[in-house]
């Protein structure tokens, strides 16, 4: 029967559309060459903060927030329109998938295929690494090329006919992969006898030097054999196909890139933790991106040769370090900010490559982003918490796999079978690994302190909507799982009364699963996500709901893109469970917004779906076929 309680939507619409689709936005206009039509808009930098009076600075936080949650509403799908995109691909301008920083020296990191898995790092097992981290390996030429290796390389090429592909570890929104990694490391023994900032080329999987640092500069203000790995974003690569929406797949991309390099840095016994006390200009210092021209934002999208659109912006830093230093890990953000100053002084080497001729400027994207700039935390100290293990409901559905061979060989399903059942306890199993908080005990989950989330510097403020479909054991219906229990009595009230809140059968006892109303929910859960088939022939899907306008208004604008982070690191740990329990999952970016919400009979803007996602039994297409990752073809097409 079909879910009795869902409200009669007016779903008309039955296109096909990909996982991210295109979107129809019908002119867009070049610009008059006299540019009279564009406004620059200045950035706001963490300095400027103390030349302002207490008044305007809360009038600019005003503002910023206005502008992330108008840019959150604009850019919504609704079953009548779609956010403003490109009405077709323009395949002659589509952006190079590798920035290269060309005259940079270049190192070649090392390699680790999968067969070698006995040899080169003990078998680390993936079910191990949620439950504590191994004995730290030192920090070498070897262990660096292992982390990007298992997190952040190629990991197959595609071809069919004439077109040709690349796939990397992390995922990205229509395999665009708009986050570039660097490295910012003290001296490293075979890879460089000086601190060093370096840019990581993963189609080559090597390092590019792009400066030296000063001597001391990790001795001073931060434990022994602690590195760091930064991220930013070219938008660009992503608005190319989806036009104003793609700021969110941006930071999609960004937090299944932090989990990405979470994971593998556990198999190397190390710990990660996001560095979110420093502020954008810290960030656009330490990876050396100052010097890329800035944008002139225009009124409205324009059409046109835009080199600078091509600017990388930085999104975070991650802290990364042996376990066991908790205790003594205690960084200064002021004092970090002030030696971070000094590195606009450095020989920065290369020069970015021209990925397009030409370009689309959609503006909003530059709007929001400049928005959502952080300032630095004068007063934050970073800390940070023992590692706590995840839950165990049937270790076995892993199979003894290791790390390596889930991380490397996932993969995004095209299409899911409509056919595979997985039991209730792999069900549960993948969602207790979904916690933040792990086993705790019954105590509530809110705190990030398990594998990967631990990564994160803020207590989980994202949900889970669940479409239960084939799940033996277990009815089909609609089911919640609240990810921060003290959102717990909040979520109740603001959702419909008629949802029965009822724990399933054999649920674990520290899993906070509820059962709001049963029923098939397939056709349902496939029309609210585009109309994807793959939404309703997985197992189950979901969608991912952020405690929105509330975090932003305790906090700053600058955590809207935060939320699309942890959105991303669980996509990636539903990958990765999915894989490793032998069926497949894809992250679904393409929704209908508000009917999500009214579903859930959730108003305003307190609570907003940011990210769906479905886990199910994949199709393989037998007319691609897949060619290792090194060495690979020449072009990618």
């Amino acid at each position: 029967m079909q879910c009795s309680y869902f409200p009669r939507l007016s779903l008309s619409l039955h296109h096909r559309h990909h996982h991210f689709p295109l979107f129809i936005f019908p002119s867009i206009s070049k610009p008059k060459s006299n540019s009279k039509n564009l406004n620059l808009i200045m950035s706001l930098s963490s300095s400027s903060f103390s030349s302002i009076t207490e008044e305007e600075l809360k009038e600019q936080q005003k503002t910023h927030l206005l502008q992330s949650l108008k840019y959150h509403q604009q850019t919504k799908h609704h079953f009548t329109n779609y956010a403003r995109g490109p009405g077709r691909l323009d395949w002659a301008n589509q952006p190079n998938p590798f920035r290269r920083y060309n005259f940079a020296p270049l190192i070649s990191l090392q390699h680790f295929p999968i067969e070698e898995q006995n040899l080169v790092s003990g078998e680390i097992l993936y079910s191990s690494v949620f439950q504590s981290l191994s004995p730290p390996k030192p920090i070498s030429f070897s262990s660096i090329s292992q982390l990007f290796y298992d997190s952040l390389a190629l990991s197959a090429w595609k071809t069919t006919g004439f077109s040709t592909w690349s796939l990397r570890v992390n995922p990205s929104s229509g395999n665009l992969h708009p986050t570039e990694a660097y490295l910012i490391a003290p001296v490293i023994g075979s890879l460089s006898n000086s601190g060093f900032v370096a840019h990581y080329a993963p189609k080559e999987h090597g390092l590019e030097i792009r400066a030296e640092i000063p001597t001391g500069f990790f001795d001073e203000c931060l434990p022994d054999d602690c590195f760091f790995v930064g991220f930013s974003s070219i938008f660009w690569r992503e608005a190319w196909k989806y036009g104003e929406r793609a700021f969110r797949y941006c930071n999609h991309d960004v937090g299944h890139a932090i989990a990405a390099v979470a994971m593998a840095a556990a198999g190397l016994g190390w710990d990660v933790k996001l560095l979110d006390g420093l502020g954008f200009d810290d960030l656009e210092k330490l990876l050396g991106l100052e010097s890329f021209p800035k944008l002139s934002i225009p009124s409205r999208p324009v059409k046109g040769k835009f080199p600078e659109i091509e600017f990388e912006h930085p999104d975070c830093v991650l802290a990364v370090f042996p376990r066991g230093v908790e205790a003594g890990f205690d960084v200064d953000f002021e004092e970090l900010s002030s030696r971070i100053s000094e590195f606009s002084k450095l020989e920065w080497k290369g020069e970015p490559n021209t990925l397009s001729k030409e370009h689309v400027v959609w503006d909003v994207i530059y709007r929001t982003s400049e928005a959502v700039k952080k300032p630095l935390s004068v007063s934050e100290r970073l800390m940070i918490d023992p590692f706590q293990c995840s839950g165990v409901c049937s270790d076995s559905l892993y199979k003894k796999l290791t790390l390596r061979e889930v991380v490397r060989k996932r993969r995004s399903a095209v299409d899911m079978d409509g056919e595979t059942v997985i039991h209730r306890d792999t069900f549960y199993q993948i969602l207790l690994h979904c916690l933040p908080s792990g086993s705790r005990s019954g105590e509530k989950q809110g705190k990030q302190l398990a594998l990967p989330f631990r990564a994160l510097s803020w207590d989980s403020e994202v949900h889970a909507a669940l479409f239960v479909h084939r799940v033996s054991g277990l009815p089909k219906g609609l089911y919640f799982l609240v990810r921060n229990e003290n959102h717990f009595d909040d979520l109740r009230k603001a959702m419909s009364p008629e949802f029965t809140w009822k724990r399933p059968e054999g649920c674990p006892a520290d899993l906070p699963l509820y059962e709001l109303a049963p029923g098939d929910c397939k056709e349902l859960s496939k029309r609210l996500s585009c109309h994807q088939d793959i939404a309703s022939d997985g197992c189950f899907s979901l969608g991912m709901i952020a405690h929105l306008e509330p975090t932003l208004q305790a906090k700053g604008a600058w955590m809207y893109p935060r939320l699309f982070w942890e959105t991303g690191v669980l996509g990636q740990v539903l990958y990765l469970e999915a894989h490793a329990v032998g069926i497949s999952a894809t992250g679904i970016g393409c929704f209908h917004d508000d009917p999500v919400h009214e579903v859930l009979d959730l108003k305003g803007s307190n609570y907003q779906s940011l990210y769906h996602f479905t886990v199910g039994g994949p199709v393989v297409d037998k007319r691609i076929m897949s060619l290792p990752a090194y060495p690979g073809p020449e072009i990618d097409a």
